[in-house]
């Protein structure tokens, strides 16, 4: 592991790596940054706050998220990969967000995966960031095959000189009528996402699903029928399952409410999925930006229409229940 292999994001502590030594680290995926990811912070932010001896002068110590750029899996077994709940911006935009000082970059290449437990502690952990505490959940897994656990963290303690803490899951009562408690993982929230249960996944990210890409042209089919979107590519984002949906787009730090189709518009012949957004009370040309459009409700399903005619009164009504909903 070479200190070029290694990048600081959304830091207000720090400008390199060595002023980050010292602090309370957790290392993780933090894919969604969702409520269990928060539980893992605050109890980080708890612990930077406190005295680690009776002499020790640091009132407040940084708080570090340590995680992995790409996903591992998307090196050693591609077709297992998951797709992202948060892609990398966002990720760091919701890490900072909910408290973590700085983002600690690894980049995950053969080198770093295939290193022993025991070796990623000393030789990455220890080396470059010297942590006076650790905090994990009960299931990490780190290392060489995630041969490490948090039972080998806590026997390398002693030796490394660090504390560590374990947080325990945490589980919510989703909003979909069984009032069943769930234990929150970003497994779980593509679960509902993919179903297009955005409801359901708020309540586990703790804020509503967010998809984040560039605006493209796309075929002007919206434009014709009076209700100019933007299209969004993705990438390898997970996406909400077809349907229509209530949200807010925020474009160049300013936001607006939206009606958001996902679907084939199967009414004007199409085949292929897309993601498009009406920004309701507002027009412009935001082609090759970043847009981040937010879900915040499940309106309706896809379906195809008799004519345009009968689609364009139903986009009216959509765009009423935008309002509506989210007044």
């Amino acid at each position: 592991m070479k200190s070029s292999d290694i990048a600081i994001f959304g830091s207000t502590v720090a400008t390199d790596i060595a002023s980050l030594r010292g602090g309370v680290v957790s290392v993780g995926n933090f894919d969604g940054v969702h409520l269990g990811h928060r539980a893992i912070i605050d109890t980080m932010r708890a612990a930077a706050r406190e005295p680690i001896g009776v002499d020790d002068p640091i009132q407040a110590r940084p708080v570090v998220a340590v995680t992995f750029e790409p996903h591992p899996l998307e090196l050693l077994r591609p077709a297992a990969a998951p797709k992202r709940l948060t892609p990398w911006g966002e990720k760091v935009r919701q890490l900072a967000a909910a408290g973590v000082d700085a983002v600690v970059r690894l980049t995950a290449d053969a080198d770093l995966l295939t290193l022993e437990p025991e070796a990623f502690v000393a030789d990455v952990l220890v080396k470059y960031l010297r942590p006076a505490c650790i905090v994990e959940g009960p299931d990490f897994g780190f290392g060489r095959a995630r041969r490490g656990n948090v039972e080998l963290l806590q026997s390398l303690a002693n030796l490394h000189d660090y504390n560590v803490r374990i947080v325990h899951p945490i589980e919510t009562t989703l909003p979909d009528g069984v009032r069943v408690r769930v234990r929150v993982s970003s497994t779980a929230i593509r679960e509902r996402i993919s179903l297009g249960a955005v409801d359901a996944a708020a309540a586990m990210l703790g804020r509503p699903y967010a998809l984040v890409g560039t605006v493209v042209h796309g075929a002007g089919a919206g434009r014709n029928l009076g209700y100019p979107t933007l299209n969004l590519n993705v990438g390898n984002q997970a996406v909400p399952g077809e349907g229509v949906y209530a949200g807010r787009a925020e474009i160049d730090e300013k936001r607006y409410l939206a009606a958001i189709s996902i679907g084939t518009r199967a009414t004007l012949g199409g085949d292929r999925l897309v993601i498009e957004a009406f920004l309701l009370d507002v027009t412009g040309d935001w082609y090759g930006r970043e847009a981040r459009v937010e879900l915040h409700a499940r309106l309706r399903d896809q379906r195809r229409f008799a004519d345009q005619a009968a689609l364009v009164a139903q986009i009216g009504h959509d765009v009423a229940a935008v309002r509506r909903i989210m007044a």
